[in-house]
C-alpha cells in the first residue's frame, strides 16, 4: 500500500448526499442502478452503482451516502457518471454502501 500525506487526502472531496431517485440500468455490463443524489450546494449528481445484490431501489430512496465528487465525469456505456458512490465489498463481493450513522446537511465534507 502506498502512503499518502495529509495534503493528498485533503484533495479528495468526500461529501454526504441524499439519494433522491434510483433507476434500473439494464445496459450495464454488471447489474447496476443509476442513482440521483442531492449534494446540497454542489447540486444534484448522477452515478451508477453496482449495488443491486444488497439493496432495492425503494430502500435506497432517502438514504444518505458518501460520494467522491471531484473526480472528472466518467462515461460508463451510454451514461455519464458525475461522482463515485463509495462502499466496501463483503465476503461475497457484493457492495455495501458507505452510509452515515446520523443525519448531516447534504454536501457536508468529510473532515
Amino acid at each position: 500500500m502506498e502512503e499518502i500525506n495529509w495534503n493528498d487526502f485533503e484533495k479528495v472531496e468526500l461529501r454526504a448526499g441524499t439519494i433522491l431517485e434510483v433507476l434500473d440500468y439494464p445496459e450495464a455490463r454488471k447489474p447496476a442502478y443509476k442513482v440521483k443524489v442531492d449534494f446540497g450546494e454542489l447540486g444534484i449528481k448522477m452515478s451508477s452503482a453496482q449495488i443491486t445484490a444488497l439493496y432495492t431501489k425503494e430502500e435506497l430512496i432517502g438514504r444518505q451516502i458518501v460520494g467522491v465528487v471531484n473526480f472528472p465525469k466518467k462515461q460508463i456505456g451510454k451514461f455519464m457518471s458525475e461522482f463515485l458512490i463509495t462502499g466496501f465489498a463483503d465476503e461475497n463481493g457484493d457492495i455495501v454502501l458507505t452510509t452515515l450513522n446520523g443525519k448531516v446537511p447534504n454536501g457536508s465534507k468529510m473532515i
